[in-house]
């Protein structure tokens, strides 16, 4: 099947990590306590207490517990700032279902963008994700470089080979959205292998992301019945796991991925990898309204899409989100400089969102 995971050999090793990094973590934390006594109490006092938060958990205990934790190294200035990055990330951006509501109401097509983080390095990717949102992208995808994306075309594949080798790993990544995503308009949705999140187990790589202001993840090989384990986790910490499905999908399956998905339902266009085509597969258009008639998720569809006229195109077949990587990609990552490659992807970005033209 076209989205089976591969079968990682080092699945069992990846709990005895886990243990040892746990058995780590607390020893460390015994070791530091009563060096951290004293920048305990600070911490306290920049966290709102229950009594004055209500019945309402705050987002900001967790954080400020485990800040207590660290060695003293870590900086007066540096937990003030993890306190406002909580703060920020807990009024950030719209709920995924609240843009296509609000989309909706417009009868707008959702213009979503695909990012490789870290090509050609982080700093640009950062640039790039806040351009796009002043552009008007609805809902960002970000991919984490991956050194096996056996659903990419060679431009994608080519971006995470580059960003790796630039030394971009997901914690970097994941460093680098804390600060970006809550100062957006548009949610973002991490792409993503399986690899990564099973080497560091379902509840602690969900948690991560959603500490992060991530607010959606697109697992692309990850079959149906792997979903639901990780999407109950996912929906334990407002994280919305985002299906695909595909031409080649048998029908009812399809039909059972379509009413599993949350926040949208991805439609690839095409049968093979993502890529710059010279048209969209007609096909769609039927599996489009085939889709709408099983469920109420939003469909949009990707994979091929890199021109205005593709755009159009399947915004005029009643498509709820077009989603675009690789023309972004290439552009970005392909230019002679950062600045080059952002002038390139803020060119062609406003080219795709200006296809999507709201329906009378």
């Amino acid at each position: 099947h076209p989205h089976d995971p591969p079968l990682p050999n080092e699945a069992a090793m990846s709990f005895c990590t886990k243990a040892s990094a746990d058995a780590l973590i607390g020893a460390s934390a015994k070791i530091q306590r009563k060096e951290t006594v004293a920048r305990s109490s600070a911490v306290r006092s920049a966290v709102p207490s229950r009594a004055k938060m209500g019945s309402v958990r705050s987002p900001f205990l967790g954080r400020a517990q485990a800040l207590e934790t660290r060695s003293s190294k870590v900086s007066r200035n540096s937990v003030a700032f993890s306190t406002q990055a909580m703060a920020a990330v807990a009024s950030g951006p719209k709920e995924i279902s609240k843009v296509f509501e609000d989309l909706q109401e417009k009868k707008q097509c959702a213009f979503i963008p695909f990012l490789c983080a870290g090509d050609p390095d982080l700093d640009t990717t950062e640039k790039a994700l806040r351009m796009l949102d002043e552009v008007g992208a609805d809902v960002i995808e970000l991919g984490v470089p991956y050194s096996d994306p056996l659903a990419d075309g060679p431009v994608i594949q080519a971006a995470a080979t580059r960003a790796l080798e630039a030394g971009t790993t997901l914690d970097k990544v994941l460093e680098m959205a804390t600060r970006v995503a809550p100062t957006l308009k548009a949610p973002i949705v991490l792409f993503t292998y399986i690899n990564p999140i099973l080497s560091r187990g379902y509840e602690e790589f969900i948690k991560k992301i959603a500490a992060s202001g991530i607010k959606g993840l697109l697992v692309p090989d990850i079959p149906l019945e792997e979903t639901y384990a990780i999407g109950e986790i996912a929906k334990k910490y407002g994280i919305d796991l985002v299906l695909l499905t595909t031409p080649t999908t048998e029908h009812n399956r399809m039909i059972e991925i379509a009413k599993n998905t949350e926040g949208f339902l991805y439609l690839v266009s095409v049968t093979g990898v993502t890529g710059m085509r010279t048209s969209v597969s007609t096909r769609v258009e039927g599996l489009i309204k085939e889709l709408q008639e099983s469920t109420d998720k939003p469909v949009c569809v990707g994979f091929g899409v890199s021109k205005a006229e593709h755009a159009a195109e399947i915004d005029g077949w009643g498509a709820e989100g077009c989603i675009a990587g690789s023309a972004l990609v290439r552009a970005l990552g392909e230019a002679a400089s950062p600045e080059e490659g952002l002038a390139a992807v803020e060119k062609v970005a406003r080219e795709l969102k200006g296809a999507l033209t709201p329906k009378a």
